[in-house]
C-alpha cells in the first residue's frame, strides 16, 4: 500500500489537483490500483453543479492518469512529471457524487521508453463509473 504522503514524494500535484488518496495495490510495469474518496469540500462542486454535485469526467481520467503515474514511476522510470499524449475511448457510465469512493485500476498496455499507453477504469461500489485508454510521456 502507497499512502498520501509516499503518493506526495512520488507525483508533483497538490490540492487541489492532486486527486489520488491512496494506493491499494501496486505490480510495476503491470496494474495499480489506487483509491480517491470523494467529499463535498471539493472546490469543483462549487460550480459542478450546485444542487446537483457530479465530478467533472476530466477530472475522473487526471485521476485515474495520476493512479498511471505512480505506477510509472514506481516501476523505476526517471522523471519529473507525466504528461498526456492522446485519451481514448473514453465512456463515461455513471455520475459520481460526494459521498462515493472511486476504485481506479490500471493497467499497462504497452510502453517504449518513456512512452506509456494504459487501459483504466473508474468503480464506484463495484459498478464501472467510467473507462478509458490514454497515452502518456515521463517528462525529464
Amino acid at each position: 500500500m502507497i499512502d498520501i504522503k509516499e503518493i506526495m514524494n512520488i507525483l508533483p500535484h497538490r490540492y487541489p489537483f492532486l486527486l489520488v488518496d491512496r494506493v491499494l495495490e501496486l505490480i510495476p510495469d503491470k496494474k495499480a490500483i489506487g483509491i480517491k474518496n470523494v467529499t463535498m469540500n471539493e472546490p469543483f462542486f462549487q460550480g459542478h453543479f450546485p444542487g446537483n454535485p457530479v465530478m467533472p469526467g476530466v477530472l475522473i481520467i487526471e485521476a485515474m492518469a495520476q493512479v498511471a503515474g505512480i505506477l510509472a514511476f514506481k516501476s523505476g522510470i526517471e522523471g519529473t512529471g507525466v504528461l498526456f499524449l492522446s485519451i481514448e475511448k473514453v465512456k463515461f457510465r455513471k455520475p459520481i457524487t460526494p459521498g462515493d469512493q472511486i476504485r481506479f485500476e490500471v493497467n499497462v498496455m504497452h510502453r517504449r521508453g518513456g512512452v506509456w499507453k494504459f487501459s483504466g477504469t473508474a468503480k464506484v461500489n463495484d459498478t464501472l463509473t467510467t473507462e478509458a485508454e490514454f497515452t502518456a510521456m515521463i517528462t525529464q
